[in-house]
């Protein structure tokens, strides 16, 4: 491996850890739940802020919920909003394999993520992205080691992404909506 390879390994590495740590340091003295008063920026924001995290649970998907109900006319919206925000938040996981992820390359589910990163890649991006999960940042890790066009691998996090905040905010405005009738 040359110099450069090294230093570019390296360099994407550290920015992705220091991505996650000032993410963390963040997300401790910040009330993520203040975002939602900000409505489609706030949603933006805190959905890239989540998912920039890897393998720390951030709850960016509480503000997205919440807007959707603050907005009950535009609840589409604001998840698709929260979709580009999450699917945008994973590159930090993509970024920190595409320099290198030999902290994890022993471990048995991201060697078979790897294999299904290989063989599948979109489906398996789209997959992982739909349902709310944690294995998604070691999708974004197989995806960036084994060198997955990042477009592809964007497109697939944001479709799956899509879908998921659709569901989850369709499913909050329906049960909102039934439990006021139900209490009224």
């Amino acid at each position: 491996m040359s110099a450069w390879q090294i230093l570019s390994r390296a360099g994407s590495i550290l920015l992705a850890v220091g991505i996650t740590v000032g993410i963390a340091i963040f997300a401790s003295r910040f009330d993520i739940e203040q975002l939602r008063q900000y409505g489609y920026p706030g949603v933006f924001l805190a959905s890239l802020l989540a998912n920039a995290t890897i393998a720390l649970p951030v709850p960016g998907v509480a503000v997205t919920i919440g807007t959707a109900l603050a907005l009950p006319n535009e609840w589409w919206l604001v998840a698709l909003v929260g979709a580009v925000g999450e699917a945008l938040g994973e590159s930090t996981a993509y970024l920190a394999g595409y320099g290198g992820s030999g902290v994890i390359e022993n471990r048995h589910m991201y060697q078979r993520l790897h294999t299904w990163m290989e063989r599948h890649g979109m489906a398996t991006v789209f997959v992982l992205s739909v349902i709310p999960n944690p294995l998604i940042d070691l999708a974004g890790l197989a995806a960036g080691a084994s060198k997955y066009p990042y477009y592809k691998f964007i497109l697939a996090c944001w479709l799956g992404k899509s879908i998921k905040t659709l569901i989850i905010c369709w499913a909050a405005i329906n049960s909102a909506t039934w439990l006021l009738r139900f209490l009224a």
